[in-house]
């Protein structure tokens, strides 16, 4: 096991290394020069030049990401062109919103998901069968932008029962302790916030977590299924155990090892997926901030964010493999059988 997770560590340096180079190039290739959208239309070719040595853009390309790298290495990940504030800053004041939805999202796309999975396979080739996997088909199949207009259609424009964005009424922000709203709301016992924060998450939440309700959903009924087919199931209920316990304490413990795994890459991927969503519902988290900085160039902030969104997701990926194996000792993780 300590040589798999030393392996898992050092296989980290060079999928980093290949982020910040991806990166950094297509930021250079593909978005426009920062400096005009900075100084304005007015500006001219002598302050141009100016902001753009004062930010090391004039020098070769290879030079500025060597720069860049060496910077971002000591925890400097740069400053703002716009705000002029360190990004890590900057990143560190969004952050909370996007960690809040992330797993608001994927709490409900673990219950309902489980849920699902688990009534499809017992209930194989049912009507809870087919409404499940058209649940399934459906979850993965529509846009996520589409989905949160059409909610907020619904539940805001037709319905009136839930606000259309943003994260909380600006009269009852409660003051900034841990950056979650809801968490800092009942520290301070402010309860119109915290139920006021607790409606605005819920419309981007389910558009956000949809996708991997669905793909929770597919996992959970087929990993029962193969559970379900294994001999010691069929000796549980020869032995008259109840089948509520047999679905329950037998099948499904077993049946979530697979799951749990698919469960830690999708709150990974929710965390930095949260693009469309966030914009949608001007929830202002790093989602919204990155498609921000991308039509304004703000080549800092946008590295910056794809770098710590990478690491997250790596190292959600090394723990959920890491609990793959604690949930399952039978897993072996080095290529030769000892003895």
């Amino acid at each position: 096991m300590l040589k798999y997770v030393i392996k898992r560590v050092l296989m980290v340096i060079p999928v980093m290394i290949g982020v910040s180079i991806i990166v950094f190039s297509l930021m250079r290739v593909f978005s426009p020069d920062p400096a005009p959208i900075v100084l304005g239309q007015h500006a001219t070719q002598e302050s141009i030049t100016t902001w753009r040595h004062a930010n090391g853009l004039d020098a070769p390309v290879i030079n500025q990401y060597f720069t860049y790298i060496s910077h971002a290495l000591k925890g400097d990940l740069g400053t703002s062109y716009y705000t002029k504030s360190s990004v890590a800053r900057e990143i560190g004041a969004r952050f909370p919103a996007t960690i809040e939805l992330a797993v608001a999202a994927i709490l409900f796309a673990t219950v309902l998901g489980v849920l699902l999975g688990v009534m499809a396979a017992v209930k194989k080739n049912s009507i809870f069968d087919a409404a499940g996997s058209l649940f399934a088909l459906i979850g993965v199949s529509i846009p996520i932008f589409w989905l949160g207009i059409m909610l907020i259609m619904l539940f805001a424009g037709f319905l009136h029962i839930l606000p259309s964005g943003g994260r909380i009424n600006v009269m009852l922000e409660p003051a900034h302790v841990t950056g979650f709203y809801m968490i800092d709301a009942a520290i301070q016992g402010n309860w119109d916030g915290f139920k006021d924060a607790g409606w605005h998450l819920i419309l981007p939440a389910l558009t956000l977590g949809m996708y991997s309700m669905a793909i929770i959903t597919r996992m959970t009924r087929s990993s029962m299924l193969d559970t379900l087919g294994q001999d010691y199931i069929r000796t549980a209920r020869a032995k008259g155990i109840s089948e509520t316990k047999v679905i329950g304490k037998h099948a499904l413990r077993n049946s979530l090892i697979p799951v749990t795994t698919v469960i830690g890459l999708q709150f990974g991927a929710l965390l930095g997926g949260a693009l469309l969503t966030e914009s949608v519902f001007s929830w202002p988290g790093i989602g919204k901030y990155t498609v921000d900085s991308i039509l304004k160039s703000d080549f800092p902030v946008v590295q910056g964010i794809v770098l710590l969104v990478a690491v997250i997701f790596v190292t959600i990926n090394l723990i959920a493999d890491l609990g793959y194996a604690f949930l399952d000792p039978r897993i072996k993780y080095s290529s030769k059988k000892e003895g």
